[in-house]
């Protein structure tokens, strides 16, 4: 049969192979921006918050939350919908109103640069503010287009079961939110991911050889420098002040493959000794110290004990003011010390307020947020640091399970929907050819 018969017989034409294009291209950019948002709602919440704090809405600033959960349930619906051509009509004028709302902010954005990223694809992709503008303004033409001419094409389900596609993305898109809020993003496309080597600031950019290092004492008022080889016993009044770093040539020197994050107690860098890779720690992250319920105060101090008896060392990390933790000290009436860290770096360590990280030799291997540890774990003398996790250790299960769910729902409503049309077809050519 000829191109042009085959044509004739299935009824293809241009403007329909343009549409099915504009729809699969505009409806794939909105699902992988929903996607990356429902993985990681914390990390949407914190740039819906930066966005209305550099807008000067902060009496709004209480909605990040709600509308962190929205979005990706919204571009995720919107996306699936237009891909399959569900409600040809309704679905584009709505992408319209959500792209003519979008659209001036990341033009606003590409001219105050307000905000340096404007985390529509999470920490997946980094545009700049400028390059996120352009593409809306593409999303915006793809949109138009589907107004005009998207009934070119008929949508795969029927109208009477289209309710039923998006129901079921909604529920795919809770499958991926609720998990990656209460425990942890089901994808970590952060950093600080688990398996990583966490180390300090200062091992980070060091050399194979620790001779990089000068040490600074001081004695009577008098200060020195002494190498790692050759440092004075602090028995003979010497006091140690700092330390510097020597510049080796490139070729001398090779970056230590892991992440590092400084560690401060008033100042003072003491994420060498915190970070101690010959030993565990459990870090307590807290990054909005006052917003921390009175509530999780017995929590920790429980798993605080806990660790404790298993030999790991406990720190809390926070980017609060001093006078914030002498509240929460007060309060929290916590046995382990509460230091410092830079806001972004603890919330890319881990998501959540507060949230836990196991730290095993140097490498993570696992973190969650606080109210995710099961309690009545922390009463079991068998119960380890590793068994803790033991409820979250297959997120990859729980995402690929979440798939399943929404391929296996969309391809039955595809055939209860569409075999009684392909037996009523069968059955009149055998009409014919009778």
């Amino acid at each position: 049969m000829s191109a042009t018969a085959s044509q004739r017989r299935w009824n293809i034409t241009l403007p329909m192979v343009v549409t099915l294009l504009v729809r699969l291209a505009v409806g794939g950019v909105f699902i992988f921006s929903g996607f990356v948002k429902a993985v990681d709602p914390w990390g949407t919440y914190y740039k819906v918050s930066e966005y209305m704090l550099a807008m000067g809405l902060t009496e709004m600033v209480s909605l990040s939350l709600f509308t962190a959960m929205a979005l990706p349930v919204l571009e995720m619906m919107l996306g699936v919908l237009t891909a399959v051509g569900a409600y040809r009509r309704s679905v584009p004028w709505l992408m319209l109103v959500f792209m003519l709302v979008m659209t001036p902010i990341t033009l606003w954005l590409a001219v105050t640069n307000a905000v340096p990223d404007c985390g529509c694809f999470g920490d997946v992709l980094h545009l700049s503010n400028w390059a996120t503008f352009g593409k809306n303004l593409l999303l915006l033409a793809g949109v138009i287009y589907l107004i005009l001419f998207n009934r070119r094409l008929p949508s795969i389900y029927g109208p009477a079961v289209q309710w039923v596609a998006a129901a079921l993305v909604f529920a795919y898109v809770m499958m991926l939110v609720v998990p990656s809020y209460f425990v942890q993003p089901l994808i970590d496309f952060r950093p600080y991911e688990v398996g990583t080597r966490l180390t300090s600031a200062a091992a980070s950019t060091a050399s194979v050889d620790e001779d990089d290092y000068v040490f600074i004492y001081e004695r009577n008022g008098e200060q020195r420098e002494f190498t790692i080889d050759n440092a004075p016993d602090e028995g003979e009044g010497w006091t140690f002040v700092d330390r510097r770093m020597i510049k080796k040539p490139a070729a001398q020197s090779r970056p230590v493959p892991a992440h590092s994050i400084a560690i401060r107690d008033n100042g003072l860098d003491v994420s060498d000794a915190v970070l101690d890779p010959s030993g565990d720690q459990l870090l307590f992250l807290f990054p909005d110290l006052p917003e921390v319920s009175v509530p999780h105060t017995f929590l920790l101090n429980n798993l605080n004990d806990f660790a404790t008896e298993r030999g790991a060392a406990i720190y809390g990390l926070t980017s609060a003011s001093e006078q914030q933790m002498l509240d929460w000290e007060d309060i929290a009436m916590s046995s382990y010390p509460l230091y410092t860290a830079d806001d972004t770096e603890i919330k890319m360590l881990a998501r959540g307020n507060p949230a836990v990280v196991y730290v095993q030799k140097g490498i993570i291997r696992w973190k969650r947020t606080l109210t995710s540890i099961d309690a009545s774990k922390l009463r079991n003398p068998e119960q380890t640091l590793t068994t803790l996790n033991d409820d979250n250790d297959d997120p990859d299960g729980d995402l690929m399970s979440a798939f399943y769910f929404l391929m296996a729902g969309l391809a039955l409503l595809l055939v209860v929907n569409r075999t009684h049309l392909l037996v009523l077809s069968a059955w009149r050519r055998w009409r014919k050819a009778k």
